[in-house]
């Protein structure tokens, strides 16, 4: 397995989040996790890279279990693992160019022409040649979701973390970064975990497509097997029907 989650706890003091959530993403494929606001999605995300532990299971990343990594070991498993933020976190302050090359700066060994190349190549791949020198807020927030996946491939990644990528956009623009998202699995080989609530962006995307509900994997499977599921906490979910909750009840 490329990332695999095995009976991963994790609670906030009284909350408890995650409980006993597994999951298993195999090299290449792209998998999307979807479920209620508040169930832990983003929580989850951030035990892939490290930047959370888990209160008991384990997590592993490319072969190393992350949670029991510390110091320069954690940070170059890290680094092959890009984040792309729900509203791309980009610095105002910064041109684009500056916000693309900001993890770059903090591999050793890379020279400023090294860098300058990787920045190029990752706006290109994205489709934003020319903005290099612009600031973030001369972009649209399409374009600037563009700029935060830029800044995740640069650092050429084995693994990309979504968190939310669509949220706020036009139908159109949606469209575009789903077909960024492929691009990035057909052209670059990553292994991808995607947060989404949009399910039509879940279907176009995803290998497979899993379910967290009450800190656990509720169901997973492709894209048709959830469209069809008679699971009714998924069916509530997918057709947006609170009423089909008492079913579970």
């Amino acid at each position: 397995m490329s990332i695999e989650l095995k009976d991963v706890h994790k609670a906030f003091g009284e909350k408890r989040v995650l409980r006993g959530f597994t999951l298993s993403v195999e090299r290449g494929e792209t998998v999307s996790v979807i479920g209620g606001s508040g169930q832990g999605k983003s929580t989850l995300l951030k035990h892939v890279n490290g930047l959370l532990k888990p209160d008991a299971g384990e997590v592993w990343v490319d072969g190393q279990r992350i949670d029991q990594l510390e110091g320069e070991p954690l940070y170059e498993t890290r680094r092959k693992v890009g984040y792309v933020f729900q509203f791309a976190a980009l610095f105002d302050s910064m041109t684009i160019a500056e916000n693309v090359a900001m993890g770059l700066r903090r591999i050793p060994g890379l020279s400023e022409a090294d860098i300058a190349d990787r920045v190029r190549t990752a706006l290109a791949r994205v489709d934003l040649e020319g903005v290099d020198e612009q600031y973030p807020s001369e972009l649209s927030g399409g374009m600037r979701k563009r700029a935060g996946l830029a800044r995740a491939i640069a650092l050429e990644p084995a693994y990309l973390l979504y968190d939310e990528p669509t949220t706020g956009l036009d139908p159109v623009t949606l469209s575009m970064v789903d077909e960024l998202i492929l691009r990035m699995s057909d052209r670059l080989g990553v292994t991808s975990v995607v947060i989404t609530h949009d399910m039509e962006s879940a279907y176009r995307i995803s290998d497979r497509i899993v379910m967290l509900h009450e800190g656990r994997a509720r169901v997973a499977g492709t894209p048709d097997e959830i469209r069809d599921s008679a699971d009714p906490v998924v069916r509530a979910f997918v057709e947006g029907r609170a009423d089909l909750l008492e079913e579970a009840s």
